[in-house]
């Protein structure tokens, strides 16, 4: 696995090397999601919400694609929040909040800090996630503030077509519940699932799939399957569309 990860990651510096502003996204500590770069270049997006935005891996990619797009970020740890304001800094049309999303507003929750950051959760890490992703043990806790989207972001904020991004940690649920009618303005849901509990308390992928369908979605597609050394898929991720958004004026 170790040795297996490294090549992928080999693979993935000579993808980003030949561009200039992946390049600076890799001066400060950042790769760009370039693993989405296919998927996310066919979608056509005037406004990206990058909610579990990290350092903003994904968040460049999309401003790489789509030079005009809205991006409104959410992060709520310290280490990686930080990154992401150095990288978007002179980036006018990125916001990032520094929040976590989910469907109940809390002043102060302890999240999870993983080994590897990008692994961190408001759930508990369990042990099977070590096992499928050695190095993402918590190794702390941070207090973070639990806000629900539709608070934070309205319909006004949002110009179609429309992205929500979601890479949480087995808290997805929670947080495609925090839209409440906001999730209407979405065209688009991309979504990480699991089918693997990795995060005590999470929510499967077909419970994802239910939410979903049943808020008007249809499924569209699944990129970067993971798997585990008995050959076990644990994780991908899954994009939705709108029903009826090829009605959206682009």
């Amino acid at each position: 696995m170790a040795l297996s990860r490294r090549l992928r990651q080999a693979g993935k510096l000579l993808r980003l090397l030949p561009h200039s502003a992946f390049r600076r996204g890799l001066r400060q500590g950042v790769a760009a999601a370039v693993e989405h770069k296919r998927l996310v270049a066919s979608i056509p997006m005037t406004t990206l919400i990058d909610v579990g935005a990290n350092s903003g891996q994904f968040s460049l990619l999309a401003r790489f694609l789509h030079p005009a797009v809205k991006i409104i970020a959410f992060e709520p740890l310290n280490r990686p929040a930080q990154r992401f304001q150095r990288l978007f800094s002179s980036d006018a049309l990125t916001t990032l909040h520094q929040l976590a999303i989910g469907a109940q507003n809390t002043t102060t929750a302890g999240m999870n800090v993983a080994g590897r950051d990008d692994s961190s959760s408001l759930l508990p890490i369990t042990a099977e996630q070590e096992r499928f992703a050695p190095g993402t043990a918590a190794v702390g806790v941070e207090q973070v503030t639990i806000r629900r989207l539709d608070e934070v972001v309205s319909a006004a904020n949002i110009t179609r077509p429309s992205m929500l991004k979601l890479d949480v940690q087995g808290y997805e649920l929670s947080a495609l519940r925090s839209c409440g009618a906001l999730l209407d303005q979405m065209d688009y849901v991309y979504v990480e699932v699991s089918f693997v509990v990795l995060y005590q308390g999470q929510a499967l992928a077909d419970e994802i799939v239910q939410f979903l369908f049943s808020s008007g979605f249809s499924f569209a597609g699944a990129n970067s399957p993971s798997f585990d050394d008995k050959g076990r898929c644990m994780q991908a991720d899954f994009l939705f569309r709108r029903t009826g958004s090829n009605d959206v004026k682009l």
